[in-house]
């Protein structure tokens, strides 16, 4: 009798449920599918899974064979299916979730073969308890990673939570300087540290949910996988290696996406239909195929953030006045008004003002509008994502960051990286009007592109086959970055993902997979 053919390695990636956390790990998990052979089950909640459906049809959550989608109960009230749940709500929903997980895992995926990729803290915390083998997919940039590895050091010195609400508007945030944590510039402000430290509650549930993460992140998995590059945050990656396990510094996913669609394009399992949680509008990238060279401004903030109604008109004016071009996306969830019609929301006067010169819409292919040769400027919220897929694209950004890591990432734009503006965090007509003026044209404007066009060679120019993700795939079924691991024997999870190589690894197959190619410094660390 035959030997059975040992199955594939399993993955299950398990996404915090937002889009800036689905959409990276959707793109990592379909590489690992495609170039190096795993299987793959993909958790979304059902939330998501209604909002898939609805924005892409019935063939969102089809898959491909090795490929397949699964949803677990969030917990929540059924919600808008345009919008993204509330995020405080949603956090605190997350160990709700656990007990479907755990199901999942116990009764539907094969336990010798498989390996948990994920950013939820009791889901992690979940995995450890039943033995799986755990691997964290940080979306963060390694910056706003190390500033929210340092937020307890904040609580422990008295800064946070704040005294009271006055400091957020006295100068307080702007006056305050932390220059004293590794792995971040000097220049940091208290006002650049994630926004869960602005609070005046002992108790602020989203602050200590953030802690309890980072805690997490040093502890349970085995491994930890940035989507970011050595060249861009080598002071946070040099210091995250002293405190974390083995990590990775892992793309760019959207290049290395593209180039493998093109590689095989009659492959279904990489022929799948995207992740957007709400329906693109191609037809704005018609409307820039008419235009100049770096004459637009492109304005999104994101699948979350909300503007108030000041804010808007503030925005509206600052760029009708600005005298460019335009292309804006306003969700239909993005006011107070949830008119269907995005320019509903739009100040009076304002249409007539920008006629001819703009274009208004509630969703696009965002990576398709950045590398449009129209698009000169990026208004964005400084999400991870958003920020990774300007950089690629060589576009400079005008920064307005809300919530979360935005505030970090702004920062090491403007000062570190010298792509960016910072437009502030509340700004008037004016200061958005200076702000594209400086960006769009002038000398600045020159140092600017220049600077985000030396970025883009640095990312672009050696993206050839998949060496930082093969040294990430490799990993996933050695379990072990090599010499130094600070975790000293192998543990149980480690000897799981020996039984893998073996099996697996040194297949024909995969070796010729994982031959050695030219990449962009793609490199692991390990604590030594």
């Amino acid at each position: 009798l035959g030997m059975a053919a040992p199955a594939n390695p399993h993955l299950v990636f398990f996404p915090f449920p937002a889009q800036g956390h689905v959409t990276p790990a959707f793109h990592l998990a379909s590489l690992l599918h495609r170039c190096h052979g795993f299987d793959v089950t993909f958790v979304h909640t059902e939330h998501n899974r209604r909002r898939l459906l609805r924005a892409r049809g019935p063939d969102a959550l089809a898959g491909a064979p090795g490929f397949r989608f699964v949803t677990v109960l969030d917990g929540l009230p059924p919600s808008d299916e345009d919008a993204a749940q509330d995020m405080a709500a949603l956090l605190l929903s997350l160990p709700t979730m656990v007990p479907h997980f755990k199901r999942l895992v116990l009764s539907e995926l094969p336990a010798a073969s498989c390996c948990l990729v994920s950013d939820v803290d009791p889901i992690l915390r979940a995995a450890e308890d039943i033995g799986l083998p755990c691997v964290s997919f940080c979306t963060t940039s390694a910056s706003s990673f190390m500033a929210f590895q340092h937020l307890q050091q904040l609580v422990d010195k008295g800064l946070v939570p704040l005294k009271d609400a006055e400091q957020l508007r006295n100068g307080y945030m702007d006056k305050t300087v932390i220059d004293w944590m590794p792995g971040l510039p000097k220049a940091m402000r208290l006002r650049d540290f994630p926004s869960f430290i602005r609070t005046t509650d002992p108790h602020d549930a989203i602050l200590a949910l953030t802690l309890s993460l980072m805690e997490c992140y040093s502890i349970v998995p085995s491994a930890v996988i940035f989507q970011t590059f050595e060249e861009l945050e080598s002071q946070a990656i040099s210091a995250m290696s002293d405190i974390l396990p083995p990590i990775y510094a892992v793309g760019p996913l959207p290049l290395l996406l593209r180039q493998a669609a093109a590689g095989a394009s009659d492959d279904p399992a990489v022929v799948m239909v995207g992740s957007s949680l709400s329906k693109e509008d191609r037809a704005c990238l018609d409307w820039l195929d008419g235009k100049r060279p770096n004459s637009v401004v492109f304005v999104s903030f994101g699948s979350i953030v909300k503007l108030t109604d000041e804010q808007l008109v503030e925005l509206a004016w600052g760029m009708a006045n600005s005298g460019y071009e335009f292309l804006w996306v306003i969700r239909r969830d993005q006011q107070a008004t949830t008119a269907a019609d995005a320019t509903a929301v739009l100040p009076s006067g304002f249409l007539t003002e920008t006629e001819g010169r703009g274009c208004v819409t509630s969703w696009c292919p965002q990576e398709a509008v950045l590398r449009h040769e129209a698009v000169g400027a990026f208004m964005t919220h400084c999400g991870w994502n958003s920020m990774l897929e300007s950089i690629y694209a060589g576009v400079p950004m005008l920064c307005w960051p809300f919530a979360a890591d935005q505030q970090t990432n702004s920062r090491m734009a403007c000062t570190e990286w010298r792509v960016g503006v910072e437009i502030g965090e509340d700004p008037k007509r004016e200061e958005v009007e200076a702000a594209i003026r400086q960006v769009m044209g002038g000398e600045r404007g020159d140092e600017l592109r220049r600077s985000a066009a030396e970025w883009k060679e640095e990312v672009g120019g050696g993206v050839e086959g998949e060496g930082r993700l093969g040294d990430t795939a490799r990993w996933l079924l050695l379990g072990k970055s090599g010499e130094g691991s600070q975790r000293g024997a192998c543990s149980s999870g480690d000897e799981h993902a020996m039984n893998l190589l073996r099996m697996f690894f040194f297949s024909d197959y995969y070796c010729l997979l994982c031959r050695d190619v030219n990449f962009i410094s793609i490199k692991s660390y390990a604590r030594t």
